[in-house]
């Protein structure tokens, strides 16, 4: 294959695509890099600079970059079969990957309805709690329970219980009402200025029984990022408010949808963070690293009770009327299966554990740097949120732009990341060595300071 110099590829990118989440007033005519390989935790670019990826592909990686096993499996499905419907047929991928989804999934979990992206996958998740309340003769259960601070995705429905105005207020009349329950971001919770994140998830908690008892008649499902509110700056819920959610959704009748789209795959250090909780949703939602980054998939998982409610007779019409052209697509299956076949034979959630113990200590190690007001942990995942002053934990006016400029300052130090407003994300590769994890935080920490003038 022919190769473009880098300056042409700039112009191509620029003359012809449209980024997503990104100002193109900005990106047009910048020197940006332009990938073009990839090699275990790094990215490389047309000119062969190497950036650790500190944010996994957006969240997506787990095995590293180009890895021999997955690419190799790839390559044989599309020798074998490149795509076949699910619609009146099934496929041997499609079929063994739903068996190992439910094999590894939270007790009682059994159905798997495939889709492409994580934005799909909560939106099935909706459309069934929905309709499974009609179906049960409970016509007036409506609506849904959504958390502030939420990120579901970027389709109507997911937007709809989603919480982020700056993603979200400018589609409001596009979206359906939802109840609003308090997100467990202590230090902007307006419940109490305890800045305790334990006493601020029982309060959290307190409100949304609150919600739950009021509204329980139009209720049909609670949907939540488990464990990690992720887009909303890596807010990490406190010990046992999982628990008592799911307790909740059974005393009112809700369906419990569990958006696992990035927590899940071995992101908290469990296999699935509605597991390491002990509890088993109604329904859970998977992608990102359910093929290792490589293809889109995405699955939508399900109890016996909620599938039941689908089944009977064609012409009582309880079907679910949902679907996609590529819908368990073998070679994204393909890439699962492989993915999982790694986790065993690399002992990968057992490999994590002085990986976790190691970021979680130069996390806390940051709290002494005066411009950090905070940071995050759960699993191999790492929040730092900047502020302008740490005493009265006010943040810098997002005009300043200071987490996109720590992440630019961070390719100096040869590492990728991308922040969420003021807060650093630390999401890198499952696989990543301890060597390089020492050379990521390093690197965060040189950036923090270089730009908050430490």
């Amino acid at each position: 294959m022919h190769e473009l110099d880098t300056a042409t590829l700039r112009k191509y990118d620029s003359d012809y695509l449209w980024h997503p989440f990104t100002q193109m007033s900005e990106w047009e005519g910048a020197d940006n890099p332009v990938i073009t390989h990839g090699e275990g935790s790094y990215l490389i670019d047309s000119d062969g600079n190497r950036y650790l990826d500190g944010v996994a592909a957006l969240w997506t990686n787990v095995h590293g970059h180009c890895k021999k096993e997955i690419n190799e499996a790839i390559k044989e499905q599309v020798d074998r079969l490149e795509h076949s419907t699910l619609l009146g047929l099934t496929n041997d991928r499609a079929a063994l990957l739903a068996k190992r989804l439910v094999d590894i999934a939270p007790s009682g979990l059994c159905k798997v309805f495939y889709s492409d992206n994580g934005s799909t996958a909560v939106e099935i998740g909706v459309k069934m709690a929905f309709q499974y309340q009609m179906q049960q003769g409970k016509p007036g259960k409506t609506k849904f329970i959504a958390f502030d601070n939420a990120y579901h995705g970027d389709t109507v429905g997911s937007m709809s219980v989603g919480g982020i105005d700056i993603y979200h207020a400018t589609y409001k009349p596009l979206l359906f009402p939802t109840i609003k329950a308090p997100s467990t971001y202590c230090y902007r919770c307006s419940l109490c200025e305890a800045r305790d994140p334990k006493r601020c998830g029982m309060e959290c908690l307190k409100e949304l029984e609150r919600l739950m008892e009021e509204h329980a008649p139009e209720l049909a499902g609670l949907v939540i990022e488990p464990a990690v509110q992720g887009a909303g700056g890596m807010i990490v819920q406190p010990e046992g408010y999982l628990k008592k959610v799911r307790e909740l959704c059974d005393r009112y009748d809700v369906l419990m949808v569990a958006d696992e789209v990035a927590v899940g795959f071995g992101r908290t250090g469990a296999m699935f963070a509605c597991a390491k909780a002990g509890i088993t949703p109604d329904i859970m939602a998977l992608s990102k690293g359910i093929s290792a980054g490589y293809l889109p998939l995405a699955a939508t998982l399900t109890t016996r009770k909620v599938y039941d409610a689908f089944w009977g007779e064609y012409a009582e019409l309880k079907t679910f009327f949902h679907g996609h052209t590529f819908t368990g697509n073998p070679i994204a299956c393909a890439a699962a299966l492989a993915n999982l076949d790694l986790f065993e034979s690399e002992r990968l959630l057992e490999n994590l554990v002085p990986k976790i113990a190691y970021l979680k200590e130069r996390l806390q190690g940051l709290l002494a740097l005066p411009h950090v007001g905070d940071v995050r942990h759960e699993g191999m995942i790492g929040g730092i949120e900047l502020v302008r002053d740490r005493e009265s934990r006010d943040p810098y006016p997002w005009e300043e732009r200071v987490g996109v400029r720590v992440c630019l300052e961070a390719r100096k130090h040869g590492l990728f990341l991308r922040p969420l407003g003021n807060v650093i994300v630390v999401f890198p590769p499952l696989s990543i060595s301890m060597d390089e994890l020492k050379i990521l935080m390093d690197g965060i920490e040189k950036s923090i300071v270089a730009i908050t003038g430490e």
